[in-house]
């Protein structure tokens, strides 16, 4: 059941397109805030739709959990943008849009009518956010790149796994697709930020967006290492502090990170002041990132006898920084993220209710909600473009049996 919309930037109009999900994560926080958002997918429908997870694990394009989660709160129409009467329909709709947000990589621009300078050259208060590996310039602008791509071309897989004591074995990449979630909300930001440009200036403008960039920005000190200190991060070698690693407890695990000296002994007194404690290889925070084999190994025969939540709680009370190691199951119990109302409930027809994340953060006058589900495929083609663009009937029905829409 649709909600109505009372967000302040209801007038605010997007248009989407693309594949994937960062211009569909891009999008979807400007839908959560309440910006009115039109999905434009090619006749097969976004890729999104075929990865699912999908109910009892039966395939279907309208289930997708992945596509349903990026695509609340929008509508969708389907448009051909590889054909001129597609890239008519698109026209009309930037017409009235305020922003537009893709990722179609920069070589496959020209043949959907998405290159940004004519787009904004034609329609001059249209903000044209685009989203690309490398960017739309330089030598790499033209390379087609992917999740893996990114995390590698940014440095951060050469970051991972920290502290590991396995050179043979290759770097590895954040789980999911955590690259193009980070180029989505790059999108999003400076799509507002260039939006409230426009209401003092009158000018849209075009936004390039490179993942590798996006990515390259959030190294910490890494970078600073390399430029201050000539010093080069990397993944192999130990941490120099200790106690700092994952442990087994009764029921799963537990991070402990207790680098600080008065953390250290709180955290004996914790485990009853065994005598080991007191060697000499211990002795400092240093000599306990040195010996941290043996030390996890004399500490996770204690671990192993609380569970996490046990040990997580007493450990907060002595001052000791432990932390639960989340499962999906323990998230979705988790009391701090059910008291935040955290999860949303979306009734997805053909799908019935879901529980899927909701916004990470709270606003005092302008409450988020889940207005509308995930639209089929086409769904509002016919009120879109019929509707609110003065598309004939006839014309649409046309243009549906040509496959264009």
């Amino acid at each position: 059941m649709e909600r109505p919309n009372k967000s302040p930037f209801a007038a605010i109009k997007v248009v989407e397109c693309g594949q994937g999900i960062s211009a569909a994560f891009g999008a979807k926080m400007l839908a959560d805030i309440g910006a009115e958002v039109i999905k434009v997918e090619p006749p097969g429908g976004d890729l999104t739709r075929r990865r699912g997870p999908f109910p009892n694990n039966q395939p279907d394009p309208e289930k997708s959990g992945i596509f349903i989660y990026l695509n609340t709160n929008k509508r969708g129409v389907v448009a051909d943008l590889k054909r001129p009467e597609g890239r008519d329909l698109l026209h009309k709709l930037l017409e009235r849009a305020d922003i537009l947000i893709h990722n179609v990589p920069p070589p496959e621009r020209a043949a959907q009518g998405l290159i940004s300078q004519e787009l904004c050259a034609k329609f001059p208060r249209l903000i044209v956010t685009s989203i690309s590996m490398f960017g739309d310039s330089g030598p790499y602008a033209d390379y087609k790149g992917y999740e893996l791509t990114a995390s590698n071309a940014g440095g951060w897989a050469n970051l991972s796994p920290g502290a590991s004591p396995y050179p043979e074995l290759p770097p590895l990449k954040c789980f999911g697709s955590q690259c193009d979630f980070q180029g989505g909300a790059h999108a999003a930001f400076t799509s507002m930020a260039a939006w409230l440009h426009r209401l003092k200036s009158g000018k849209g403008q075009a936004i390039d967006v490179s993942e590798q960039e996006a990515i390259a920005a959030m190294l910490e000190m890494n970078l600073v290492h390399y430029t201050y200190a000539q010093r080069v991060a990397s993944r192999l070698g130990q941490r120099l502090l200790g106690p700092w690693f994952i442990a087994d407890a009764a029921d799963g695990k537990i991070f402990c990170i207790t680098a600080e000296e008065h953390q250290w002994k709180a955290l004996v007194e914790l485990m009853g002041n065994p005598e080991w404690a007191n060697e000499e290889i211990f002795r400092d925070r240093l000599s306990r990132g040195a010996n941290q084999d043996a030390l996890k190994a004399l500490m996770s025969e204690w671990i192993s006898q609380w569970k996490v939540q046990d040990l997580y709680q007493a450990a907060q009370k002595a001052r000791v920084p432990f932390a639960p190691i989340n499962t999906m199951k323990d998230l979705f119990e988790n009391p701090q993220l059910l008291e935040r109302n955290f999860f949303a409930e979306v009734e997805q027809p053909g799908v019935g209710k879901l529980k899927v994340p909701g916004m990470p953060s709270k606003y005092g006058a302008t409450p988020w909600a889940i207005r509308r589900p995930a639209p089929s495929l086409g769904q509002h083609s016919e009120e879109v473009f019929c509707t609110e663009l003065g598309v004939s009937g006839e014309n649409l029905k046309a243009l549906r049996s040509a496959g264009v829409v």
